[in-house]
């Protein structure tokens, strides 16, 4: 369906908020995900505003995520042709899979495995078990199709916002202890902070596919 592999386009990092690519841009390759979607309401906004708030005093550079989720695999890359049986294997293996409860609110900082990106999340502290059982399922749709499974002892957890370098330095620490003290005074913050795991969202390129827990 595509041609043969030609050569990669240059990656202008200033295009895309100085983030790096991770691995390098192929013609017919779809950069893909498997993750958890979390859908903010208003007040968790406000939490999250908070957070961001008093986490530039520190590192002015740190920017909101635009969306929310609680990763279930490695980014990799698919053949286009590969697509839909990928997630019709995913549809398979999660057949089975109940919804759950989880709490996420413990703040924790992150990088990814280039430490060219900083995040700042929250943890998982109950449900762990659950995500455990689906990553499961989701590495075996993995070594089919001779992809890259997920961490080894994971810590599941929703980004809320990241910046360009490693900032761990300046994040931990003080700051950390001072972040977890907003969210912990924060109103509501045990319900807030306890959500409906759903749903399994596969993202490849530009496309989007919803695979429902029963």
């Amino acid at each position: 369906m595509f041609p043969g592999t030609e050569e990669a386009p240059e990656d202008d990092s200033a295009k895309h908020g100085g983030r790096v690519r991770t691995f390098p841009h192929e013609r017919g390759n779809w950069a893909t995900h498997v993750y958890t979607p979390y859908e903010a309401r208003e007040d968790f906004l406000e939490l999250l505003d908070a957070l961001l708030l008093h986490a530039q005093t520190y590192v002015p550079r740190l920017v909101r995520m635009e969306a929310f989720h609680l990763s279930l695999s490695q980014n990799v890359v698919l053949r286009h042709h590969w697509i839909l049986p990928f997630v019709q294997a995913l549809k398979d293996r999660m057949a089975s899979c109940q919804r759950f409860c989880f709490t996420a609110n413990l703040v924790k900082i992150y990088t990814n495995q280039e430490k060219t990106r900083t995040f700042v999340g929250l943890e998982v502290t109950s449900g762990h078990t659950q995500f455990l059982d689906l990553v499961s399922e989701v590495d075996r749709v993995m070594e089919e199709f001779d992809l890259t499974t997920f961490y080894q002892d994971p810590s599941f957890h929703i980004s809320l916002a990241w910046c360009v370098g490693d900032a761990r330095l300046q994040l931990e620490g003080q700051c950390l202890r001072e972040l977890q003290e907003i969210v912990d005074e924060f109103e509501d913050s045990e319900m807030l902070l306890r959500v409906h795991a759903e749903q399994v969202r596969c993202k490849s390129g530009n496309k989007f596919f919803s695979i429902p827990l029963k």
